[in-house]
């Protein structure tokens, strides 16, 4: 009874900070919105199993398009939850996000792999075409303000390169999509919840 309870508040508690970090967040490059997001600790609820289907889905996919992969970059990588799922098969990890607090949880969750507080545009790896073999970008698009040359800088750095977002999300982030040369979609589903998966290969 107790345990309900508490899981309730804190459900409750997490609606209502989201709700008020992310004011005006969708679309626009808010990067302020959403590091205040992150003032709380799993600000989108990353370790539920709805999550957690996703990620495994992801993985599935992952697996059956480009086998394993020797370097991924995860545009918007929050505090390393996919991360751990990605680095079972990947060697080498790479994580950017807008927010300087989820880069701090997410070095703490994975030593070993490579983060930091950045945007794409400014990633410290190396610009060099095809840097990595994978670039991914899983629920971030449509908190851009430009999807398009997003897409375009995961081109040049990725030799592959895969995105997911949830349904509602498809008309604004879908019609770049269509755009790339040799996409492939497919869906991952979760009780009502529906994500859109797109991957391609650049070489």
């Amino acid at each position: 009874m107790f345990a309900d309870t508490a899981s309730l508040l804190k459900k409750a508690r997490r609606r209502l900070w989201m709700k008020y970090a992310l004011r005006g967040v969708g679309g626009n490059d808010n990067h302020q919105g959403l590091d205040l997001a992150y003032r709380m600790e799993d600000p989108w609820n990353m370790d539920s199993p709805m999550e957690r289907t996703r990620f495994e889905a992801t993985n599935r996919i992952i697996e059956q398009a480009f086998g394993r992969v020797g370097s991924v970059l995860e545009i918007g990588c929050g505090e390393g939850h996919q991360t751990e799922y990605l680095a079972r098969l990947s060697d080498r990890q790479y994580g950017i996000d807008v927010s300087p607090h989820a880069i701090e949880r997410a070095r703490a969750r994975l030593p070993q792999a490579h983060f930091a507080a950045t945007e794409l545009s400014a990633q410290p790896w190396g610009d060099q075409q095809h840097r990595f073999d994978l670039v991914t970008a899983c629920e971030v698009l449509y908190y851009l303000s430009d999807p398009a040359e997003e897409l375009r800088r995961m081109r040049h750095l990725g030799r592959n390169g895969l995105v997911t977002f949830f349904a509602p999300a498809c008309g604004r982030v879908g019609p770049h999509l269509e755009k790339l040369p040799g996409v492939h979609r497919d869906w991952i589903f979760h009780g009502g919840t529906a994500w859109l998966v797109a991957w391609w290969r650049n070489d």
